[in-house]
């Protein structure tokens, strides 16, 4: 099961209703997280959610509305008593960028660990995330994220039992592990039939349409994507400043085949997102202004 917490949905700047977009994850006692601009932590704190268990911290660019709350969030991490390493994984410049901003959070108990993208797509597996992040068209470099929580197979005694593989064996190789006992090497391929669906969630604000977004997306069980304009008049707007209207994001959710849409990095001008969902209904049926705290629990299917 893979809890999926959209923090805020606003772009630029925090306002009084609405928070400035992050997603937040919870798997398997791991949290992850997904920008953290100004206020983040509150709206963690409102969320409810823990901050010790942040192990991954993804940025998609380094505008300050997606990373200026970063300091704060580690002085609380680190006051929530966490020893443990933290994972930071963003485009080129991650760490000279961190290092800046953590001239008002000098010592923290705990290591900060820098994967800095350089590649047009890259796979990271980190606390049984399989995170892949991809190149999207901003002003600066800019990258979506898909998150994957991949699910074994099913255990097959019969296959277990014609390869004379002890039943002592049977639970760790279960769970993965590469076994070697009594002369032979046991793996897990040995006793698990086909792997099966498991969940699947992109993220991605602060871009223009380009093919990454549809392929990275497909068949996502979740797509939060941005919608910065909702006025079709502001399409103009959109392209100049790279961003996405609402109807630009429908496309690329109907042409990925996702089960949901999420809209997510509001315009400080647009107030109520909700009055503009018909034309994006016509376009997607299944999307949803995103709000502030909106929350889910995706499970495995049978």
């Amino acid at each position: 099961m893979l809890d999926v917490c959209l923090l805020g949905t606003g772009g630029m700047m925090p306002l009084p209703y609405r928070k400035l977009t992050a997603l937040m994850t919870r798997f398997n006692g791991s949290n992850l997280l997904i920008d953290c601009g100004e206020g983040t932590q509150v709206a963690i704190k409102e969320r409810g959610w823990s901050f010790h268990p942040i192990d991954v911290i993804c940025f998609t660019h380094y505008h300050a509305d997606h990373i200026s709350g970063l300091p704060g969030l580690l002085l609380t991490m680190g006051n929530a008593e966490r020893t443990e390493p933290v994972l930071m994984i963003g485009p080129k410049g991650l760490d000279r960028v961190v290092s800046a901003l953590r001239i008002i959070a000098p010592e923290l108990p705990f290591e900060i660990q820098f994967h800095e993208l350089s590649q047009k797509e890259e796979v990271i597996e980190a606390k049984g995330y399989k995170i892949r992040a991809f190149r999207v068209n901003h002003n600066v470099t800019c990258y979506g994220y898909t998150l994957e929580i991949e699910r074994a197979g099913r255990f097959d005694v019969e296959r277990a039992r014609a390869q004379e593989i002890e039943q002592k064996y049977w639970s760790r190789l279960q769970k993965g592990e590469t076994i070697e006992a009594d002369g032979r090497i046991l793996t897990p391929e040995m006793v698990l039939g086909p792997a099966r669906k498991g969940i699947k969630v992109t993220y991605c604000t602060d871009t223009r349409p380009v093919p990454a977004i549809e392929q990275n997306a497909r068949n996502a069980d979740l797509f939060i994507c941005e919608g910065m304009y909702a006025e079709k008049e502001k399409e103009a707007k959109a392209r100049q400043y790279k961003h996405m209207t609402f109807y630009e994001a429908a496309r690329i959710a109907k042409e990925a085949q996702v089960k949901e849409l999420w809209l997510t990095h509001y315009s400080p001008s647009l107030v109520h997102a909700e009055n503009y969902m018909g034309g994006v209904w016509k376009i997607f049926e299944n999307a949803l202004p995103g709000k502030d705290g909106k929350t889910i629990e995706l499970d495995f299917e049978d």
